[in-house]
């Protein structure tokens, strides 16, 4: 339904008078949802930034609260709307930004955030009096849900709003809450369900994820963004992600705006962009960093400073991606290609959070494929085209840990709950056998477990309710809601030396005042005296403890950058198909810079540009080694994923490779023999995914990580008790125990299952890879070189950066430097 299909509801008259009081008027939007929510109805209303999404969420909630309250006078608590947000920031930021229209009105409505950085006095007390409207996170959804007398405190609920649905929906976090917004329906039969959305690719999914019989309401209007791409002055490089060449002109452009948020993808990338920044800021700007590993007091400052316009530009990760409103923002940089043309919009809406206003927008390529990928999505946003996936499979951990919940709280029956868990879009298809298997799993550990008496969590009563087996069951599960599984993570603090140390002993410290926290697999890399970047700063490494990295402030002219397993998007398919066309289509090449349209030329006389649908394959031979370079375009997951099964097919073919490394473009493959003489129409058979892939993944190292997280997330091990908290070591000792238990004992088992739909799905893109390799069967461009060509440049400069499978560092190039590389490619 569109802004003109929209019908003639009027607002009450003190909300029409609070509107024009403002000099506003209610958009045509606003009021469609409004008269839906007051008449019962789920709706998933589709915005561009800056439209009063969430205002127009919450106003058939505070029209009926307003006229119950007059109706009855009654003060009986009881919680009316619950409000979700995948951001506790966004909670903080809805709660004040509501409280002006109650306050100016004079509505006397209750207003209260609930998340994991509230108080326990004031949970209890939300518990026994709720406010009529609470805001919250998806993991407090899920503890309430596992508490006891939970269906009791939601039996008056009225309204459920999900804020920024899309960014969560298509997640483990959207499938547990998918769960949770399910028993709330049985629970509340009389609720609603409101989605608020920015642009999505398609809606009725995304409403169907919401409830089943959610419409999708449209708002018209906006303003066309207005996007640049910043070809900077300098050389752009082959390859990496840092922008370093690009600072200075960054920070013109910051000085220009009044305050510019300058994204990037990962938490490595904040830091290093922050100190380059520092560097350049001569003018002493006030620039802040944000990012999820910082301290929470840390994000809250900069948060508060943006909000009183005291700041002039941020830097940040996806934590300021979603709908805060910034009102001084006025300008967004993207460093680097943004991987999706959905995240790109979403980030742009961040800029002049106005409907009516352009959002500005600079997009910063660091390398010459990025280039393309900046031109790709911005001709998205131009043609109003966007990227999305459809409603994801459920994932069985997460409905493990569902299930416990509900025991954990006011109980289940096995035929109730069945019905209750396939109203949930992404379980929809779950079988009655598969669910039996998942209830035994989660009350016995399986067939291969059940002999372990820790692993039985759930009992069936007499009367046919399943409940916790006891209460420190119940208490376990409730510390590890969530489906999200973190790296295992070092409160990084200051180091505070106690006293003066004796003769030939080394003197006594303890930890201080903490800066936030660090992935403790980067952290156990250094060693006491390294100096590395976090919030902003180099510090110096005094040493571990305990969970504590115990840190000094210090001067390094090279310190280490922080590497996060976390935070790396992959390249949307959507994306990548328009990144091939413009490499494949010669008068797309005309907007390029000089430099990359020179590179495609010479590409072109060198090796071949060949057909969107087909796949470019070079060989030859470097140094004493022999190449294989294919350019899918498909992103760093589906390319690792190759580069696993090629190695072990040019090992069956006699071709002895050693090594592979992968980029966001492209493949490469090395070994001792001339992998020229491969059949490459065999090498790159689609059969690959089937015995291949299999065999593999059960001799993966990867496949016991995937296992761990599953474990955790399913509940079978918890890394939070009473009293303790398992460090990763033992959490990955424990699971890799039952890994090998259930491997030889129970190869089916309900969650090696799981894991293998995660690995599938998440880190190794198996669909997507597969879709490719049917799309190029047949239509293989071998090319066979006597050197490496302009296109291979960039991933050749890959090796080294990352761990290489299969091979030494030493073994392969690394000691070749940049300018012979270009210098055999160009000629």
């Amino acid at each position: 339904m569109a802004d003109s299909d929209l019908s003639s509801f009027m607002l009450p008259q003190s909300f029409e008078d609070w509107f024009a009081g403002r000099g506003w008027q209610a958009r045509p939007h606003q009021l469609a949802l409004a008269e839906a929510s007051l008449k019962g109805e789920s709706a998933l209303l589709i915005a561009p930034t800056g439209g009063g999404k969430t205002l127009a969420g919450f106003l058939g909630s505070l029209i009926e609260l307003r006229e119950r309250k007059r109706a009855t006078n009654s003060d009986r608590p009881a919680l009316h709307t619950l409000y979700i947000s995948p951001l506790k920031a966004l909670a903080t930021d809805v709660q004040r930004n509501l409280m002006v229209p109650v306050e100016e009105m004079g509505l006397g409505i209750r207003i209260e955030s609930r998340t994991g950085d509230t108080p326990s006095h004031v949970r209890q007390r939300q518990r026994r009096t709720p406010p009529h409207i609470l805001l919250t996170t998806p993991e407090q959804l899920a503890l309430f849900i596992a508490s006891d007398h939970a269906k009791e405190f939601f039996a008056d609920l009225k309204c459920v709003i999900v804020d920024e649905a899309h960014a969560i929906a298509a997640s483990k976090r959207g499938d547990l809450l998918s769960l949770g917004l399910a028993t709330l329906a049985s629970w509340a039969p009389a609720c609603r369900f409101i989605g608020l959305s920015a642009t999505v690719r398609e809606p009725e999914v995304l409403a169907r994820w919401l409830a089943p019989d959610a419409k999708v309401l449209r708002a018209e209007g906006g303003v066309s963004a207005d996007v640049d791409i910043l070809i900077s002055r300098e050389r752009i490089p082959w390859s990496g992600h840092s922008g370093r060449f690009a600072v200075p002109e960054v920070y013109e452009a910051i000085k220009r705006a009044t305050m510019t948020l300058v994204f990037v993808n990962t938490r490595s990338q904040a830091e290093l962009m922050f100190q380059e920044l520092w560097h350049a800021n001569e003018d002493g700007l006030p620039i802040a960093l944000h990012h999820g590993s910082l301290a929470r007091e840390q994000r809250t400052k900069v948060e508060a400073a943006m909000a009183a316009g005291v700041l002039k530009a941020v830097v940040c990760t996806s934590t300021l991606d979603l709908g805060i409103d910034w009102g001084e923002v006025d300008l967004v940089i993207q460093m680097g290609a943004p991987k999706g043309a959905a995240r790109l919009i979403q980030r742009i809406g961040r800029a002049n959070h106005r409907m009516d206003e352009a959002s500005r927008a600079v997009l910063v390529p660091t390398n010459r494929f990025e280039v393309l990928e900046c031109r790709a999505a911005e001709a998205a946003v131009e043609a109003g085209e966007i990227d999305g996936e459809g409603i994801r499979q459920g994932a069985l951990d997460v409905l493990a840990q569902h299930i416990m919940g509900r025991a954990c709280g006011d109980g289940f029956r096995l035929d109730a709950l069945y019905e209750e868990i396939v109203r949930a879009a992404p379980y929809v298809g779950l079988d009655w056998e598969t669910y039996e298997r998942i209830v035994d799993f989660v009350a016995s550990g399986g067939y291969a477990l059940k002999t372990y008496d820790r692993f039985h969590r759930i009992v069936r009563r007499p009367d046919g309710l399943w409940v916790a087996r006891t209460a420190q069951d119940a208490q376990a599960h409730r510390m590890n809601v969530g489906a999200i599984v973190e790296s295992p993570m070092l409160a990084v603090r200051l180091a505070q030396f106690v006293g003066k140390p004796k003769p030939g002993e080394k003197r006594s410290v303890r930890p201080g005042l903490k800066l936030g926290e660090m992935e403790e697999y980067f952290l156990s890399m250094l060693t006491p005296g390294d100096t590395f970047l976090f919030a902003g700063e180099v510090l110096r490494l005094v040493g571990i403890e305990g969970t504590d990295a115990l840190v000094v402030r210090a001067v390094a002219e090279k310190p280490a950058i922080p590497s996060y397993n976390g935070g790396k998007f992959p390249l949307t398919t959507f994306l990548a198909d328009r990144v091939r066309r413009m490499i494949h289509e010669p008068a797309q090449w005309t907007g390029l810079p000089a430099p990359v349209r020179e590179w495609f030329e010479i590409q072109k006389k060198r090796s071949s540009i060949p057909p969107p649908d087909h796949l470019l394959v070079e060989t030859f031979p470097r140094g004493d080694r022999n190449y294989l370079v294919c350019y899918p375009f498909e992103g760093r997951l589906a390319h690792q994923t190759l580069g696993m099964l090629l190695t072990r097919r040019l090992e069956r073919m006699g071709a002895k490779p050693t090594g592979f490394v992968a980029s966001e473009y492209a493949l490469a493959v090395w070994g001792m023999e001339d992998l020229g003489e491969v059949d490459m129409d065999a090498l790159f058979h689609p059969d690959m995914m089937g015995d291949d892939l299999e065999s593999w993944l059960d001799e993966s190292a990867l496949m016991k990580r995937t296992f761990g997280q599953c474990a955790q997330i399913s509940g079978l091990i918890h890394r939070n008790l009473p009293g303790k908290e398992k460090n990763s070591r033992q959490v990955s000792f424990s699971a890799d125990l039952i890994y090998d238990v259930l491997r030889s004992h129970e190869p089916d088992h309900i969650l090696l299952q799981a894991a293998r739909q995660d690995a599938a799905t998440g880190l190794l893109d198996v669909r997507r890879l597969s879709d490719a390799l049917v799309r190029i069967r047949g239509k293989i461009d071998h090319q066979a070189l006597e050197k490496i060509s302009p296109f291979a440049v960039p991933v050749m400069l890959e090796i080294g950066k990352e761990p290489v499978s299969g091979a030494s560092v030493q073994d392969a190039i690394l000691g070749e430097a940049e300018a012979d590389l270009v210098r055999d490619a160009m000629g």
